[in-house]
């Protein structure tokens, strides 16, 4: 009877938890600026907790970290829309020295390095496809802005969710101690201790990953940027932001950032002493981010191995499109704190622990390998006839 009565409450869980998941499957469109003001909350909950310390009420705690908040990101924003603007504007200007220095650099080296065929690989062919699809994307963009500045209901939507970001993120932050509560309030008694060691847990891996990795990103941003600004690019800057932000996916802000800011070198300045000061600068970048910053700032908590950090993210890009890319990370954290708990959990069971009678099959094998074995070593032992010395 006991044992029927587990079973059901096991089941009665998981329908819970896929109910929970099929519906944050199913509203993932719309919770983009909650996800977003969830993660703002986050970062500023610790801050607001200290406040609360110091003596000051939720509600003017919440106030103060929300208005720092708010003056961060405007500031950041204030600062960086004009820099990448002239970027992208310098970086689009200079496409033509781009195509001229692919078409009559890049591809015969390639050919002679790799001894194709000129007909199989024309570069002319291939420069005028890339200003043809150029050209189309420049059409495409203009009628999706036109699109999109036609249709009020779009505008209204995309209004709606920038207003509603910093909203609910201050909501939130004013509340969040009370919505763990709630939360914690609420699950079944039979595992709420263990859901709660969990949360502990994933908490610590989150603050750990949230906070410093986002810290990680933007000095690497700013050394990058700054690093190719001092050798001299024009488009460092974009180049070394770019670097900075891909640099959650381990080795990905670094292997774009390095192709991209050698190719810039070449087609700029085509000599080997800017390549070198390039190479110098992601040198130092992996040398600050290897033995500086991500011991620092992150330390060895997430436990992520590279390959997972690529297959969460794509994972999570494939089934919730951009929410699932922003959330790819933090959830896999979680994931590996849960998958940690069900291994020990397994260590821990008989099925593990329990070592079972002997396999009649696998004992029977042993013995016929043994005794061949004892027959190669005999005969290998023992001198053929011929090979006998003559007395």
């Amino acid at each position: 009877m006991n044992q029927d009565k587990e079973i059901s409450r096991r089941w009665q869980l998981f329908a819970l938890v896929a109910v929970i998941v099929y519906l944050l499957w199913l509203l993932a469109p719309v919770l983009m600026p909650f996800a977003i003001a969830a993660m703002l909350a986050y970062l500023g909950d610790p801050l607001a907790d200290r406040l609360e310390r110091l003596g000051l009420k939720r509600m003017w705690a919440a106030t103060i970290v929300f208005v720092v908040i708010l003056v961060v990101v405007v500031g950041v924003l204030l600062l960086l829309i004009p820099l990448v603007a002239r970027q992208v504007e310098n970086l689009i200007s200079n496409l033509p020295r781009y195509g001229d220095w692919a078409q009559h650099v890049a591809w015969p080296w390639l050919q002679a390095q790799l001894h194709l065929d000129p007909h199989m690989f024309d570069s002319d062919r291939l420069v005028t496809a890339i200003k043809e699809h150029i050209g189309s994307i420049g059409g495409v963009a203009t009628a999706v802005i036109g699109k999109v500045s036609r249709s009020g209901v779009g505008i209204a939507m995309w209004l709606t969710n920038l207003v509603l970001i910093p909203v609910v993120a201050f909501y939130l932050l004013r509340d969040w101690d009370r919505l763990v509560a709630t939360i914690d309030g609420m699950l079944p008694r039979s595992v709420q201790p263990t859901i709660a060691h969990l949360a502990r847990e994933s908490d610590a891996i989150l603050g750990a990953f949230v906070r410093g990795q986002l810290l990680v990103m933007l000095a690497l941003g700013v050394f990058y940027g700054t690093g190719l600004g001092l050798v001299g690019l024009s488009v460092g800057l974009l180049i070394g932001m770019v670097a900075g932000l891909l640099s959650f996916v381990p080795y990905l802000g670094f292997i774009i950032g390095f192709v991209a800011a050698i190719i810039a070198a070449l087609v700029q300045f085509g000599d080997w002493a800017h390549v070198l000061m390039v190479c110098a600068v992601f040198a130092l970048g992996q040398l600050l981010e290897g033995y500086v910053l991500v011991p620092k700032l992150v330390g060895d908590k997430i436990g992520l191995h590279p390959v997972a950090v690529i297959f969460a993210v794509l994972a999570g890009g494939y089934l919730f499109g951009f929410l699932g890319v922003l959330l790819a990370l933090p959830a896999a954290s979680v994931i590996v704190v849960l998958l940690r708990y069900l291994v020990e959990r397994y260590r821990m069971s008989e099925l593990y622990n329990d070592e079972g009678p002997a396999d009649p099959v696998i004992a029977e094998v042993e013995v016929a390998t043994r005794a061949d074995g004892a027959a190669a070593a005999e005969a290998q032992v023992t001198p053929a006839a011929g090979d006998r010395p003559v007395e």
